[in-house]
């Protein structure tokens, strides 16, 4: 019985301990180091091109709009050349994104052919899309341009119109600003204030030259 007693006691007090790797993580941590580990400067090419799209549509016609308001009283005027300029503006960064990228594109290809090397899956990949890119410019470049146009399309007093394209134009810089910010993982605030700044900026000196030309009679 003794005998018994004692092994009973090793046996309790034998403990086996497995030690496994590092896979039970929690699930918040595998995504925050998922994220450190994220390289951001890979979504500069597309966030530069679509950031700058959209604000280069909202400033150019909130600008162009102020200017026609400057001298011009009538809606229809505005309108139609906000309108005209939205055409013209996308248009123009189409063909713009599309002779840039299809220039890096043959650059790219003539190095691959002078290091002999073979275009597979993965080169494709890298390779940049001067379709993609024109058709991207020119939809972001329309985006931005409307927000002024629809703004202003259902204002009849002119003076709250100009108002109000500016307030609505303010607004919409400010969050094209944020998102480009949250998106690339740089300061809001910084990024906020440059974009805002510059399109008053626009705003004001097309707006500010037009009435002085207008009042001169040329």
């Amino acid at each position: 019985m003794a005998a018994l007693e004692l092994n009973g006691q090793q046996s309790l007090n034998h403990v086996d301990i497995s030690i496994h790797g590092n896979h039970s993580l929690p699930h918040g941590q595998c995504q925050e180091g998922e994220a450190e580990d994220f390289d951001y400067s890979k979504r500069g090419q597309w966030l530069r091109a679509a950031t700058l799209g959209a604000n280069d549509g909202l400033v150019s016609i909130a600008s162009l709009m102020m200017g026609v308001g400057a001298v011009k009283e009538d809606i229809t005027a505005m309108i139609l050349a906000g309108f005209a300029g939205l055409v013209a503006g996308a248009c123009s960064m189409a063909i713009g994104e599309f002779v840039s990228v299809y220039t890096q594109l043959d650059i790219e290809l003539a190095q691959m052919k002078r290091d002999n090397r073979r275009r597979d899956s993965t080169e494709n990949e890298k390779l940049p899309n001067p379709f993609q890119a024109a058709i991207a410019s020119a939809l972001s470049f329309a985006l931005g341009a409307m927000i002024p146009l629809l703004a202003a399309a259902f204002i009849r007093e002119h003076k709250v119109r100009l108002g109000v394209i500016v307030a609505t134009s303010s607004l919409a810089l400010l969050a094209f600003g944020g998102l480009g910010a949250v998106l690339g993982r740089t300061p809001v605030g910084r990024s906020c204030a440059r974009v805002l700044v510059g399109g008053w900026m626009a705003m004001a000196i097309t707006f500010g030259l037009t009435r002085l030309i207008g009042a001169t009679g040329l």
